[in-house]
């Protein structure tokens, strides 16, 4: 894909410029190094996987977070950024994202298990139990999906409350939640647990990130942005929250909460 058309830039007190590019939409793309511009911090959010097809009723797990700080860069050089997509199913290739290489920042995608990171912190998905995993926070892993009962808090997001019965028709898995890309914040929340028709909820997203979706005795939805897992059905399970890529440049910014807030310094980011 192309450039976005965007990279607006603010100097703050005379030194380096400020600035910031957000990728969301899954994809590969190549990011041009402003100006000036010679450090980076990087965060990097995999793509969720997709629920389980089977009477279990089981959810995907949800992907990793990583992030890197202080790397250098040179201005006018262009560096690979991948955004991984959330899986339509459990069977789906693993939606990594990363920048320049999955050995110098990544958030792993994830299948039944969480997935994984590279790169200075970050936290690994929560696993499915029942219901879907949350995808991983900034200083810790997301929360593990409900067996058949509510889901688990996490330092990223919560997992989805599970089906509460191992019958087709009653209760499918809720979604896990996901992490946001703006630094550190709230833990996420598990979601409730279902049964015999009740709704099974989703988890919450931790820092920021969006909730998963809930589940009834007839459906199951998509897993919350960024990085939450899919919820389970018998018939079509649903799709994993997919990814995203932050790329953050100034004086004095570092993950997971140093300076990192959207439009720092009232500079308005790029996005993809």
């Amino acid at each position: 894909m192309a450039n976005p058309s965007q990279q607006l830039l603010t100097s703050l007190g005379g030194g380096p410029p400020t600035g910031g590019q957000l990728y969301s939409i899954p994809g590969t793309y190549s990011w041009l190094c402003p100006a000036g511009v010679t450090s980076i911090a990087v965060v990097c959010i995999g793509g969720g996987s997709g629920g389980y097809q089977n009477q279990y009723n089981n959810g995907g797990g949800g992907a990793g977070l990583g992030y890197i700080n202080n790397y250098a860069v040179t201005p006018g050089n262009s560096y690979t950024t991948v955004v991984g997509a959330g899986g339509n199913n459990i069977n789906s290739p693993l939606g990594n994202s990363f920048f320049v290489s999955t050995a110098t920042v990544r958030g792993g995608g994830a299948s039944g298990a969480g997935g994984t990171f590279t790169g200075h912190g970050g936290g690994g998905g929560g696993d499915t139990n029942g219901g879907a995993g949350g995808a991983g926070g900034y200083s810790g892993n997301g929360g593990r999906g409900g067996a058949f009962g509510s889901g688990n808090a996490g330092s990223g997001g919560g997992g989805g409350g599970g089906a509460n019965s191992q019958t087709a028709d009653e209760g499918w898995a809720g979604s896990g939640g996901g992490t946001g890309v703006y630094g550190q914040g709230s833990n996420g929340a598990g979601g409730t647990g279902g049964g015999g028709g009740a709704i099974a909820g989703g988890g919450a997203g931790g820092s920021g990130g969006a909730t998963g979706s809930n589940a009834t005795s007839t459906t199951s939805g998509p897993g919350g942005s960024f990085g939450g897992g899919g919820g389970g059905s018998p018939f079509s399970p649903s799709r994993g929250g997919h990814g995203a890529v932050r790329i953050i440049w100034g004086a004095n910014r570092s993950f997971p909460s140093t300076n990192v807030t959207q439009n720092f310094g009232g500079n308005a980011e790029g996005l993809n």
